[in-house]
């Protein structure tokens, strides 16, 4: 069966977003070769393993079946549009993650993970060049903040907005924020307990410089001569 070049971008990106990269994987050997002659050479039209979402699919189904090297190769060699960057990065970063956990022996931290991403950045033809701060970009942090001290608790629907806006998944924002909301919860907290403390310490020191001696806690007994009536006879044996 003969596809388009439309149908074959659109086959590789249902199949890459639904998660069957086995099918995905037979769909791409399937394809003619790309020296076939089946493709008229004064056409305009590009041949499939030209496009970008066979290039993309390619690459999602080496790094299901753990041809790394091939992975990077195809990453490196072709500008990727934006749209791509996000998923393609997740692949360089996480392809890197694995091969240093499987020298390691061990899985990789926090300051592991950023000594990879040091070592091997990610190329140009799959990011701008934008600096990124904790996997988000400042761009996309500063426009999450703004909201945030306006509005700490963003709608289904203005998630959504800010996620397009950002270039971040729904999900990504939706934790973002709920993230910001357990911080700033926390440092309440710090605040009342250090405000606890000093108002303790200085009912302490108020009492330190107090020259009288220790009161009882508890209030003084009545005096004998408040007790009723019918108890005075004991009170006259007693003495």
């Amino acid at each position: 069966m003969i596809f388009t070049a439309e149908q074959v971008a659109c086959v590789c990106e249902v199949l890459l977003q639904s998660g069957c990269m086995d099918r995905l994987a037979g769909f791409l050997h399937a394809l003619p070769s790309p020296f076939s002659s089946c493709a008229s050479s004064s056409s305009s039209t590009p041949h499939p393993w030209e496009l970008e979402s066979v290039l993309k699919a390619k690459a999602a189904v080496a790094f299901h079946q753990g041809r790394f090297t091939d992975l990077y190769t195809l990453l490196e060699g072709f500008p990727f549009s934006t749209c791509s960057h996000p998923l393609l990065q997740q692949l360089w970063l996480r392809a890197h993650y694995i091969e240093a956990e499987r020298q390691r022996g061990r899985p990789l931290g926090a300051v592991g993970k950023y000594r990879v991403r040091r070592k091997f950045p990610l190329p140009y033809t799959i990011w701008d060049g934008e600096e990124t701060s904790y996997c988000f970009k400042e761009k996309s942090r500063s426009i999450l903040r703004e909201w945030y001290n306006s509005k700490p608790f963003p709608s289904t629907r203005e998630k959504q907005e800010l996620a397009a806006a950002t270039g971040l998944t729904t999900t990504q924002v939706s934790n973002w924020f709920k993230n910001r909301r357990q911080r700033d919860r926390a440092t309440d907290i710090d605040g009342l307990v250090s405000c606890s403390v000093r108002t303790l310490g200085e009912i302490c020191s108020s009492f330190d410089n107090d020259p009288s001696p220790p009161r009882s806690p508890h209030p003084p007994p009545p005096p004998l001569c408040h007790l009723p009536p019918s108890l005075h006879h004991i009170n006259r044996a007693l003495k």
